[in-house]
Formats: structure tokens, C-alpha cells, sequence
């Protein structure tokens, strides 16, 4: 409600609307287990995700993100299926909203090493789990009605 409430308020000041931001909600086919990782700031649990990259889809951006920030090779799906918020702590002492678009990846296989392996842990929740450990709420939502939401994965 208060996200709600500041972005409407940023909008009649002329401010433009939250930047975007793709992530990968990285899922075990077998078990309904979804991935997180933590975060290299504060060590909070997240999904991988990061900034849309040129030359690629939304979609595959946040397979590349998966890639970097958790080792994971899978399937991305091209259908986001999901959408939430959060403020990105900037190094100036402010934030900036975001809006972050949710990609299902249905992990192959995990990598020992990865971009970021020295930085991040990452391990498999239930998904009612992953939800009680990641901050954003929206986030919490998406998790919370996976198994409606995940649909069936990509052909290989």
C-alpha cells in the first residue's frame, strides 16, 4: 500500500515509473522445489535476477542472471509469470523502486562453479518455505501459488 501510495505521489511530480528488473524463479521438476541465493550485500535469500540485457529477451537475461548468480542450466520459460516490487538500496544513500518481471526456469543441473560461487550460497525450499524467507512481498505472493502459476516447462 505504501509502494502503491509512493509511486502514484512520484508520478504526479513528474518522476518516471520504477525501473525493470528480470529474474529467474529457478524450480527442481521432480521435487517442486525452487532455488534461492543469497544476496552479496546483506545475505538475505532471493532469486538470481539483474538488469535486461541488450541482445536478449527478457526472458533469456533472467536464464543468464540464473547462470551467474547460481550456476544453474535449465530451461527459461518465454512467459513471465509474475511481477513484484522492491527499493534497491543505492551507494548514495537512497533507493529506487523497482519492478521485477519473474521467468520459470526449470533447472537441468547446477554447476560447482559459477560467476559468483565465492559470493553466494544457494539451496532448495518448498516453495512455502522460500516464501516465509524472502523479504519482498510480492515475491512471497508468486511463491505462494506456484504450483498454479508454474504451468508445464519448455520443450528441451
Amino acid at each position: 500500500m505504501i509502494v502503491a501510495f509512493r509511486d502514484r505521489l512520484a508520478r504526479l511530480l513528474g518522476r518516471h515509473p520504477a525501473d525493470m528488473q528480470v529474474a529467474a524463479l529457478c524450480l527442481d521438476e521432480q521435487t517442486g522445489q525452487v532455488l534461492l541465493v543469497t544476496s552479496r550485500g546483506t545475505g538475505r535469500w532471493i532469486v538470481p535476477k539483474g538488469w535486461p540485457m541488450a541482445g536478449r529477451s527478457l526472458a533469456e537475461a533472467a536464464g543468464q542472471e540464473a547462470w551467474e548468480e547460481a550456476g544453474v542450466r535449465g530451461r527459461i520459460a518465454p512467459a513471465e509469470i509474475g511481477r513484484y516490487r522492491y527499493d534497491k538500496d543505492q551507494d548514495r544513500g537512497f533507493a529506487i523502486p523497482i519492478e521485477v518481471r519473474v521467468f520459470p526456469l526449470y533447472v537441468d543441473r547446477l554447476e560447482p562453479q559459477f560467476p559468483e560461487s565465492q559470493e553466494r550460497l544457494r539451496r532448495w525450499f518448498a516453495p512455502e518455505e522460500a516464501a516465509r524467507l524472502v523479504a519482498e512481498t510480492g515475491l512471497k505472493q508468486i511463491l505462494r501459488r506456484l504450483p498454479a502459476a508454474a504451468q508445464r516447462p519448455p520443450p528441451a
